[in-house]
């Protein structure tokens, strides 16, 4: 993937996405000792950053691809995102979903317009629907995150960022399948060489540290965590992005997202879903790494049933 490829995914999606903001917060700068650029894309469309990649995977097909429409499998953001991408293309889409996905993503991916195709909540069962969606439908498979128009779709905000924020020290981006934070890393290379790239993870999700510290992927297994986006594996081609060009991962624990979310809706007053807050969580974990840095953050998602967030805080 090219620098031009990734200006030319950002400018094919640009009709159908958000600029999201940039918002700053002095309180959380004088907390981290470091001053911080969020990124919201709690405020894209359908509530998370998976809006670009979807986006951009389905202007990259065919007219003859797109009359048989996209299928997906996803638990949540992306199932989302490609229903309502595929809706503004007047394309139909198929989502497999594990039953047990939260209700409020259920309703989000209807009210987009998806068909949803419920499966066992195990990666094996998600897979062999969807293959059975595809092979009913002639649809095409849109991977969440492996995949590289969905990557650079991804990378779109940390462009984004760069162009409204240059000469960041750091930008720190949550990791579940690293289709954001490969985008990101390629978003740095390709237009900031001096801006380090580290990722964040839950320790019970913690497969991409495990993966970069023995230099290949080692599957995510029974992952605990309040953060359900980052519950998935990285993919043979997000994990070369984050093998070469990100610095760091590091691991929060529970409480600490936890934390971090109450600070953004208290000092912020931003609705963050808990994939969305690790970022925060591990800036404010490893405070003196960063201390006195111009650190861009971005906030991936706000998709949150206000039910299990209230849990949260009780």
């Amino acid at each position: 993937m090219k620098k031009e490829d990734l200006l030319s995914a950002h400018r094919r999606i640009q009709p159908y996405i958000h600029r999201t903001p940039v918002l700053t917060c002095q309180t959380l700068d004088a907390l981290s000792g470091a001053t911080l650029f969020f990124k919201c894309e709690n405020f894209q469309k359908m509530g998370a950053f998976k809006m670009r990649g979807a986006a951009n995977a389905i202007l990259q097909l065919s007219e003859g691809a797109r009359q048989n429409g996209v299928a997906t499998h996803s638990s949540g953001n992306f199932a989302q995102a490609l229903s309502l991408a595929a809706k503004m293309l007047g394309v139909k889409a198929y989502i497999v979903m594990p039953s047990n996905s939260p209700e409020v993503k259920k309703a989000a991916v209807r009210d987009y317009g998806g068909e949803i195709i419920e499966c066992e909540p195990t990666l094996q069962a998600r897979e062999d629907t969807l293959q059975n969606v595809v092979n009913r439908t002639g649809a095409t498979f849109i991977h969440p995150f492996n995949d590289d128009n969905v990557i650079l779709g991804q990378g779109t905000a940390a462009l984004e960022l760069l162009e409204e924020i240059p000469d960041l020290d750091y930008i720190i981006s949550p990791v579940g399948g690293g289709g954001l934070l490969g985008g990101t890393a390629l978003a740095a290379r390709f237009f900031s060489s001096g801006t380090i790239v580290t990722a964040a993870e839950p320790f019970g999700a913690d497969d991409a540290w495990q993966s970069k510290q023995a230099g290949h992927i080692i599957p995510q297994t029974n992952p605990q965590t309040i953060a359900d986006g980052l519950r998935t594996s990285l993919g043979d081609k997000t994990f070369p992005l984050v093998r070469d060009h990100v610095e760091a991962i590091i691991r929060v624990e529970e409480q600490e997202i936890v934390e971090a979310l109450r600070l953004l809706m208290e000092r912020m007053k931003i609705v963050v879903e808990p994939s969305g807050a690790v970022a925060l969580a591990a800036l404010l974990r490893e405070k003196d790494k960063f201390s006195g840095q111009r650190i861009g953050i971005i906030l991936s998602g706000g998709n949150v049933d206000l039910k299990t967030l209230g849990g949260l805080f009780s």
